[in-house]
């Protein structure tokens, strides 16, 4: 199942971790450990952030996604379950239509 992650990362500590040359290989540690299927950075609500997207075969899996950003950088998080076009026409949303109406 697709996880969108989006990431809000504090001013600090990132400041800090920029000004003793830190964050660069902070971040690269836990994409590279995490593996994200995309990583994009931007900012968010003001301040520093990202939007990564996982692929999870279970629920389990989203601490080990989570507390790298939570411990390195006090990020906040929010996860959330997406669909693909292909997934979505999986769905059966005419039954469920039907069954509803």
């Amino acid at each position: 199942m697709l996880f969108v992650v989006e990431l809000r990362l504090p001013i600090e500590p990132f400041n800090s971790h920029v000004r003793d040359g830190s964050a660069g290989a902070r971040l690269q540690r836990i994409l590279k450990e995490t593996k994200p299927k995309a990583a994009y950075f931007t900012a968010q609500d003001g301040q520093r952030g990202g939007v990564l997207i996982y692929e999870l075969t279970d629920a389990a899996q989203l601490p080990a996604l989570a507390e790298p950003w939570f411990l390195q950088f006090e990020a906040e998080i929010e996860a959330r379950p997406a669909m693909t076009p292909e997934d979505l026409g999986r769905a059966g949303l005419e039954a469920l239509g039907k069954s509803w109406a």
